[in-house]
């Protein structure tokens, strides 16, 4: 898979601007905040049906525009792909592929699979269980189009059966609605327990692989599922946590309290491991992620590093160098600060590339090399 130019109509700091993209590797290198990231995450919009970064849409729409549109030109199996996304302020989003309209929006996800590695990932470690159920979310709905629509279907029935929790005011309600729910939100959880459970216990050989190729060393590292589905069957845990969730006006127990426990030496990354190490972790995490998916799907995602160079050692940047001179890495696109680095990077490299230099919103020379 192959992209192989890049439309942007008022996405986030640009205006207007077409790009056009190396095969093997694309360089955007420029100050911080003239819109390099917002390049990439236009790449993963157009994959995923949304930003990287912003959980709503109109975050993604240029300050004073009304509209915003992407477009992408791929090849994919040897045939040419087109990708359009257009919204408008306050409508529904738009997403075409080859002028045919999607029905559903999450019948795009995993058809374009991609992988981005950005500072923000350090959410993963710093922040709650919701950004690491996230993760887990957008790896396994790449391939799995089952955990997709169960995911989907829990969250809407969640929803539901929280808004009924909290009209009933904490009185005793009747069981007849809240049986019905239940019954919906065993269904889906249940699927979606067993799918994390076998993508952990598959991913975790490969995440241990390129953390210690990386690193250069043998910490023991760790993933672990955590769940109440583990310790005890769904249908009992929300018989049992009734009453209290209509004290709380809010569901207990599910799948929605999962967490993806992230150790170094058996204890808490957050709270023993140095910047370098937790860099590491996540970039380790991001590659599995990579080669996971390219098992998978039979073809390389899309490879998005953005700034990912920064705070790491010479020894491990020279590592992840080695690892994506791989030919097996497929299109790679990366964002730097400093073109003198990146130079070093490319010739450490020594493969084709393209560099763009990008100013405020704007692409001002590139280069073929």
């Amino acid at each position: 898979m192959q992209l192989k130019s890049l439309s942007l109509v008022g996405f986030k700091n640009y205006s207007e601007i077409t790009v056009n993209l190396h095969s093997k590797l694309t360089c955007f290198v420029g100050d911080n905040g003239v819109g390099k990231t917002n390049l990439l995450d236009s790449i993963y919009y157009l994959c995923m049906c949304k930003s990287f970064f912003n959980a709503s849409d109109t975050y993604s729409i240029k300050d004073g525009d009304e509209f915003m549109m992407l477009q992408g030109k791929f090849e994919r199996e040897g045939k040419s792909e087109d990708l359009y996304c257009g919204l408008k302020r306050g409508k529904k989003k738009v997403f075409r592929r080859n002028s045919k309209e999607y029905d559903r929006l999450s019948d795009h996800i995993g058809i374009f699979p991609v992988v981005m590695v950005s500072p923000s990932d350090i959410q993963l470690i710093t922040e709650g269980s919701e950004e690491r159920r996230k993760y887990m979310n957008g790896v396994i709905s790449q391939y799995d189009k089952t955990y997709l629509e169960q995911t989907i279907h829990y969250n809407h029935v969640l929803a539901q059966r929280n808004k009924y929790l909290k009209e009933t005011g904490r009185r005793q309600a009747p069981d007849d609605l809240l049986d019905v729910l239940d019954e919906q939100l065993i269904a889906a959880g249940n699927i979606i327990f067993e799918k994390r459970k076998d993508f952990v216990s598959r991913f975790l050989p490969v995440f241990e692989r390129y953390y210690h190729g990386i690193s250069g060393g043998h910490e023991a590292i760790e993933l672990e599922y955590k769940s109440p589905l583990n310790q005890d069957d769904f249908a009992v845990m929300l018989r049992e946590a009734r009453g209290k969730d209509l004290q709380l006006q809010f569901s207990t127990v599910g799948v929605h309290r999962d967490d993806l426990v992230l150790n170094l030496e058996g204890r808490s990354i957050k709270n023993t491991g140095s910047q370098g190490q937790q860099k590491t972790f996540l970039v380790s995490l991001k590659f599995a992620q990579f080669v996971f998916l390219k098992e998978l799907k039979g073809m390389p995602p899309l490879l998005l590093l953005d700034d990912v160079f920064d705070k790491l050692d010479a020894g491990r940047v020279k590592n992840i160098l080695r690892l994506v001179h791989d030919e097996s890495f497929g299109q790679i696109f990366i964002t730097h600060t400093n073109m003198e680095a990146m130079q070093g990077i490319l010739a450490e490299l020594d493969v084709d590339h393209l560099i763009y230099k990008v100013s405020e919103g704007a692409l001002d020379s590139y280069s073929l090399t």
